[in-house]
């Protein structure tokens, strides 16, 4: 017997729309606006870390403890909203895995259960992406907009530096973003015969699956090898660039240096999100094609 809450998952889903990560947003859009409401809150306040720690330095320097004490008042908040968001979230977002699996199962019809299988796994990254890509994206824009205002505030070629990066970053992708999505569909067309490859119970037919799973994921790796060998390329040598310029081209005080080369070093790992997420929604875009395929039973 289904339990009343699987019956309401259900039913707030099976609406006859395509599913997808907009389908999933109106639906959970109450649930999904307090998490990331709670993510942004989280990450404005690690934005400032750098710069309270920068002052911290100076302050404790000077025999002066108040912006110490408010580094230490900061840290308590932090603490507090990051861990309620995480017990929250994980709610939330169960919540939605439930009702996608649902009515991805209602409207299997009769394809073959390897397909149904592989499907439904794919489906649950839809929900992956909005519980840990989606508001790494809201960090990540959150805290590059701080970095280069607290760049910009120190010097202007600091932030132009670190806004020519992005550039190169976001250009270096949007080369590589069709291939992403041809060898994203080539992975899950071959991760869809797994299951009637294991039934098969013929080696000779498991080992050449596996072997396509590998060759196809070997294929993908190097892709992403090349695209983030040369975007960390443009990131580092802004860092360089702006550790140079900050210890010899400016009268910044310690503090003001380790606040500079921090907010740098941040907008690297900021910055290598973005693309990371444009990848996540290129594989995303294919198995949303994917899994509205499937049709019900007549």
């Amino acid at each position: 017997m289904t339990s009343l809450p699987e019956k309401s998952y259900k039913s707030r889903i099976l609406t006859g729309d395509r599913l997808s990560i907009g389908t999933l947003f109106r639906v959970f859009r109450f649930r999904i606006v307090i998490t990331w409401t709670l993510t942004i809150l989280e990450t404005a306040m690690l934005a400032l870390f750098p710069l309270l720690i920068g002052r911290s330095i100076d302050g404790l320097l000077d025999g002066d403890y108040t912006t110490f004490y408010q580094f230490i008042g900061a840290m308590a908040v932090l603490t507090v909203v990051a861990t309620g968001r995480r017990v929250y979230d994980t709610r939330a977002y169960g919540s939605m895995r439930v009702a996608l699996g649902g009515a991805q199962a209602d409207r299997a019809g009769d394809e073959a259960v390897s397909v149904t299988n592989a499907r439904l796994l794919m489906g649950r990254e839809l929900v992956d992406f909005l519980e840990k890509e989606a508001p790494m994206s809201i960090t990540g824009v959150i805290q590059i907009f701080v970095a280069l205002v607290v760049l910009f505030s120190f010097h202007g070629y600091l932030a132009l530096a670190a806004g020519a990066a992005a550039a190169a970053m976001l250009g270096i992708y949007g080369l590589s973003a069709r291939r992403f999505f041809t060898l994203n569909s080539d992975l899950n067309e071959q991760s869809e015969a797994q299951v009637s490859a294991l039934e098969s119970r013929d080696l000779s037919r498991i080992t050449a699956h596996l072997v396509g799973l590998r060759r196809h994921e070997v294929r993908l790796s190097d892709t992403e090898s090349v695209v983030y060998a040369l975007i960390f390329t443009a990131l580092l040598t802004m860092l360089g660039f702006n550790l140079w310029f900050a210890a010899t081209q400016t009268n910044a005080t310690p503090g003001e240096i380790f606040s500079i080369v921090t907010y740098s070093y941040e907008f690297i790992q900021m910055s290598v999100i973005l693309p990371m997420a444009l990848q996540s929604l290129t594989r995303l875009a294919e198995i949303t094609e994917r899994i509205n395929k499937a049709q019900p039973a007549t």
